[in-house]
């Protein structure tokens, strides 16, 4: 598979596959590394792997309510953008239409975007701080 690689501002962003992303065989995604956590956007998902608790504090996530789940696989739709940050668990999210699922676990700060249709297959039981907008 061949990768398009660009370098920008801290960003790094890859294209890989055929097809020019877009559901249409490519998977386009962002990488931005601070520090020691590094952020990523897929398919609409953005993930911040192992934020400071610095920035944890600055949103307020410890003050949001807890939600938690067994290993399940479910679908579900986001009528509000919802930002959450896993204590525990791993999950795979496929969005509606996608080919291919989006990996968070605990230590990921995850926003997903207010329409969004997709699947969760809970591998690991999941507890977490949401907020919805």
């Amino acid at each position: 598979m061949a990768c398009l690689v660009s370098i920008s501002a801290g960003s790094i962003n890859y294209l890989c596959g055929g097809g020019g992303g877009g559901g249409r065989g490519g998977s386009r995604f962002r990488v931005r590394a601070s520090g020691m956590a590094t952020t990523i956007e897929k398919l609409g998902i953005k993930i911040e792997r192992n934020p400071p608790e610095t920035r944890l504090s600055e949103l307020g996530v410890r003050k949001w309510p807890k939600w938690g789940c067994p290993p399940s696989n479910f679908p579900w739709t986001y009528s509000s953008k919802e930002t959450c940050y896993l204590l525990e668990g791993k999950v795979k999210v496929t969005p509606d239409g996608a080919t291919e699922a989006v990996e968070i676990a605990a230590g990921d700060l995850v926003v997903f975007p207010k329409g969004m249709s997709c699947t969760w297959d809970v591998s690991v039981a999941v507890d977490k701080h949401y907020n919805f907008e």
